[in-house]
Protein backbone atom coordinates (compact mmCIF):
# COMPACT_ATOMS: atom_id res chain seq x y z
CA UNK A 1 0.00 0.00 0.00
CA UNK A 2 1.27 3.45 -0.93
CA UNK A 3 1.90 6.11 1.68
CA UNK A 4 0.25 8.72 -0.56
CA UNK A 5 3.28 10.98 -0.32
CA UNK A 6 3.54 11.05 -4.11
CA UNK A 7 7.31 10.69 -4.30
CA UNK A 8 6.98 8.12 -7.07
CA UNK A 9 3.83 9.52 -8.67
CA UNK A 10 4.77 12.56 -10.70
CA UNK A 11 2.04 14.33 -12.69
CA UNK A 12 2.59 15.48 -16.27
CA UNK A 13 2.86 19.09 -15.08
CA UNK A 14 5.37 18.17 -12.38
CA UNK A 15 7.40 16.24 -14.94
CA UNK A 16 7.49 19.28 -17.25
CA UNK A 17 8.63 21.47 -14.35
CA UNK A 18 11.34 19.03 -13.29
CA UNK A 19 12.54 18.78 -16.90
CA UNK A 20 12.66 22.59 -17.05
CA UNK A 21 14.70 22.71 -13.83
CA UNK A 22 17.18 20.27 -15.37
CA UNK A 23 17.35 22.20 -18.65
CA UNK A 24 17.81 25.58 -16.95
CA UNK A 25 20.60 23.99 -14.86
CA UNK A 26 20.81 26.13 -11.77
CA UNK A 27 18.58 27.95 -9.35
CA UNK A 28 15.82 29.72 -11.25
CA UNK A 29 12.70 31.70 -10.52
CA UNK A 30 9.11 30.68 -11.14
CA UNK A 31 9.06 33.05 -14.14
CA UNK A 32 11.91 31.08 -15.75
CA UNK A 33 10.01 27.81 -15.29
CA UNK A 34 6.83 29.37 -16.70
CA UNK A 35 8.74 30.58 -19.77
CA UNK A 36 10.38 27.18 -20.28
CA UNK A 37 7.20 25.10 -19.83
CA UNK A 38 4.43 27.38 -21.08
CA UNK A 39 2.40 26.43 -18.00
CA UNK A 40 0.29 28.87 -15.98
CA UNK A 41 2.20 30.74 -13.25
CA UNK A 42 -0.25 29.73 -10.49
CA UNK A 43 -0.04 26.08 -11.55
CA UNK A 44 3.76 26.22 -11.52
CA UNK A 45 3.84 27.88 -8.09
CA UNK A 46 1.45 25.32 -6.60
CA UNK A 47 3.31 22.40 -8.18
CA UNK A 48 6.69 23.64 -6.93
CA UNK A 49 5.30 24.02 -3.41
CA UNK A 50 4.00 20.44 -3.53
CA UNK A 51 7.25 19.12 -5.01
CA UNK A 52 9.28 20.81 -2.27
CA UNK A 53 7.24 18.86 0.30
CA UNK A 54 7.89 15.68 -1.70
CA UNK A 55 11.62 16.44 -1.80
CA UNK A 56 11.69 16.66 -5.61
CA UNK A 57 12.93 20.26 -5.68
CA UNK A 58 14.32 22.79 -3.23
CA UNK A 59 14.96 26.49 -2.80
CA UNK A 60 18.70 27.07 -2.58
CA UNK A 61 18.05 30.83 -2.51
CA UNK A 62 15.00 32.93 -1.76
CA UNK A 63 12.46 32.68 -4.61
CA UNK A 64 14.78 30.39 -6.58
CA UNK A 65 14.19 26.72 -7.29
CA UNK A 66 16.40 23.77 -8.12
CA UNK A 67 15.93 20.05 -8.70
CA UNK A 68 17.05 17.55 -6.06
CA UNK A 69 18.53 14.09 -6.58
CA UNK A 70 15.08 12.66 -5.76
CA UNK A 71 13.62 14.88 -8.46
CA UNK A 72 16.14 13.59 -10.99
CA UNK A 73 15.31 10.01 -9.96
CA UNK A 74 11.58 10.69 -10.39
CA UNK A 75 12.22 11.82 -13.97
CA UNK A 76 13.96 8.55 -14.77
CA UNK A 77 11.16 6.42 -13.26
Amino acid sequence: MSCGCGANTVSDEQKKILEALVKIDGPCGTKDVVEETGLDKKLVSAAITKMKKQGLCDSPARCKHGITDDGRSALKA
